[in-house]
């Protein structure tokens, strides 16, 4: 087991960024109005668990439909600049509006809304790179982060404010990008190599 600091840093920032649970919580508050209580805990361990499972089961996956993964790298990198672009230019490329109260833990908040398309395609995308060690202890790190975002999002809100959550959501789009580049440099000298 090689613990590396500075991959565990890389890794929690890059999910950070996807994951975008700051520049979520209008979205969060908007949810807790809707269906009246979140379990922040159980969406934050749904979300953990559905990330550090694919961490481990996706390469597989991925195999076993013929795709290795400076492929899926390559592909991530696509969808992660494509997340960062929202980010940064205030548009939505793709959203489903559909909440069902019983499971708004769960879907959409657990799942896609956290451990969704981007996150996943970061972790695979991280796992051609980093140490699998270092990538679960920045998902841990993420799911903590998360866990007292859920609970404290009322109060975040009225502290950031509304244009301080805009600035958030910008800087980590541009930090996004950049990271997008690099995945996709890295991974496509890998594939042509």
């Amino acid at each position: 087991m090689s613990l590396d600091f500075k991959q565990i840093f890389t890794a929690f920032m890059v999910l950070f960024a996807v994951i975008d649970i700051v520049g979520n919580i209008p979205i969060i508050i908007d949810l807790r109005k809707k269906v009246g209580h979140i379990q922040s805990e159980k969406a934050s361990l749904i979300a953990g668990l559905i990330m550090i499972v694919f961490l481990f089961v996706g390469k597989s996956l991925l195999s076993v439909i013929g795709v290795d993964v400076n492929s899926f790298a390559v592909a991530g990198a696509f969808v992660i600049f494509f997340i960062a672009l929202e980010m940064v230019l205030g548009i939505t490329l793709y959203k489903d509006d559909d909440h069902d109260a019983i499971t708004a833990s769960v879907f959409p908040l657990a799942f896609p809304l956290i451990a969704g398309p981007g996150s996943l395609t970061t972790l695979l995308s991280l796992r051609a790179e980093f140490d699998i060690e270092n990538i679960i202890i920045a998902v841990i790190c993420n799911v903590i982060v998360i866990y007292a975002v859920l609970k404290t999002s009322a109060k975040i809100e009225k502290i950031i404010g509304a244009n301080g959550i805009k600035i958030i959501r910008k800087i980590f789009g541009v930090i996004l990008l950049a990271i997008a580049v690099k995945l996709f440099a890295h991974n496509i000298k890998e594939l042509l190599a």
